[in-house]
């Protein structure tokens, strides 16, 4: 299952790490979202312990939201040593998503 990545945790989980961080900028009033939301949750699995994959819901994490200047969900940031290296901006495929965070793998 994806992490719930807050305000109050997103320091410590994400940027302390040393794994590339996949996080998914959603709301639950969000239709789009709720379409990449199953791709989200099946990559969490399927790489689990070679990268963070997690969830921040911007109704209820505004600092994390208004640091990275997301203003349409869903956003998907991809976060490598505390720097944004990559971002998805709307719906799309599984594919593409785990092809964003494979070329960030190789390059680690």
């Amino acid at each position: 299952m994806a992490l719930e990545i807050t305000d109050s945790n997103f320091e410590e989980t994400v940027l302390n790490s040393d794994k590339v961080a996949v996080l998914d900028f959603w709301a639950e009033w969000c239709g789009p979202c709720k379409m990449i939301g199953p791709h989200i949750e099946e990559m969490a699995k399927e790489y689990e312990g070679k990268a963070i994959i997690g969830k921040v819901n911007v109704d209820l994490n505004n600092e994390i939201s208004f640091k990275y200047g997301i203003r349409s969900i869903p956003t998907v940031l991809y976060i490598k040593d505390g720097e944004v290296v990559d971002k998805q901006v709307g719906a799309t495929t599984k594919a593409a998503l785990v092809g964003k965070l494979e070329n960030q793998l190789q390059s680690a």
